[in-house]
């Protein structure tokens, strides 16, 4: 495994969301001086473990039962991360963080607080668990845009969708045609609804799209299809981990954007390339994912 292996003797825990995976290290069992460092190591599919990225479990500091501190394959922080908390919280309850019977539980984030819901715990080695996400909010402003990077923004009084990201999806038409809608589920998103989400070429539009003049912290990009009132499709680029087979906030912000496009119901399955995810926005409340 050459220079490039993990610390040796540091417990981890692997565990995946839809495929979504990570590395998982209980921070109050054994301190990590240097966790950029660390999640570009194990992150490594070759000379790593492999995953799209590092959390640590922590302690709370601001009135949840735990911390949760979530870094990219690339080893930049990120605020949160949806499928990552599912598997955070089924840890906690695994190591005697929280209480064994615990049916909600929150997690302190860069975000700030949210919760989950837990079903299902000691019944196997899955629990089946629901993230409440919070409230989306819409517009340059909620992802911290610039907006002098778009070529155009709108509709709607919240500005909710650019119009363009060119040059960024130059020659591809779809994707160039689409309304980006932006969208923060406490992380940022762009995202845009194309008639057919595994024909357009996400390797080439993904690292453009994270890393538009428009963005200076970068941002996810995900590219999306309905299929019916209660279905859609998505792809998705993770803001410093690429590719991946799930995002559970990125499958929260593309079933916000499209109820409110008026595209789909409150109550939508998002299929993702690893499984399906449940999003369900009543008017007025957070946003729940259940996979």
């Amino acid at each position: 495994m050459g220079e490039h292996a993990p610390d040796r003797g540091i417990p981890f825990v692997k565990m995946h969301g839809l495929g979504n995976d990570y590395v998982f290290i209980d921070g109050e069992e054994v301190a990590v001086p240097d966790p950029p460092a660390m999640s570009r190591r194990v992150s490594d599919r070759r000379r790593g473990i492999g995953s799209d990225g590092l959390i640590l479990l922590l302690p709370p500091e601001a009135g949840g039962d735990i911390r949760m501190r979530m870094f990219n394959a690339d080893g930049s922080e990120a605020e949160m991360c949806g499928n990552g908390i599912r598997c955070l919280v089924a840890m906690a309850v695994d190591h005697g963080r929280v209480a064994t019977d615990a049916r909600r539980v929150r997690v302190e984030t860069l975000a700030g607080l949210r919760e989950a819901f837990v079903a299902d715990v000691g019944a196997g080695p899955v629990a089946r668990i629901t993230g409440d996400m919070g409230p989306p909010s819409f517009g340059p402003a909620a992802v911290g845009a610039d907006p002098a990077g778009l070529l155009a923004i709108g509709p709607g009084e919240d500005e909710a969708a650019a119009r363009g990201l060119h040059p960024a999806v130059a020659g591809h038409p779809e994707a160039d045609a689409a309304r980006w809608w932006l969208v923060s589920m406490g992380n940022p998103h762009a995202v845009a609804f194309v008639p057919d989400a595994e024909a357009v070429d996400l390797h080439a539009i993904g690292p453009p799209v994270e890393r538009h003049r428009a963005f200076p912290a970068r941002i996810n990009a995900h590219l999306a299809s309905v299929l019916a009132p209660d279905a859609i499709l998505m792809r998705t680029w993770e803001r410093g981990s690429g590719p991946t087979d799930a995002c559970g906030t990125g499958a929260c912000a593309v079933a916000a954007a499209a109820i409110r496009a008026g595209l789909v119901e409150r109550r939508v399955r998002v299929r993702l390339p690893g499984g399906e995810l449940l999003i369900d926005w009543p008017e007025g409340r957070s946003v729940r994912m259940t996979g």
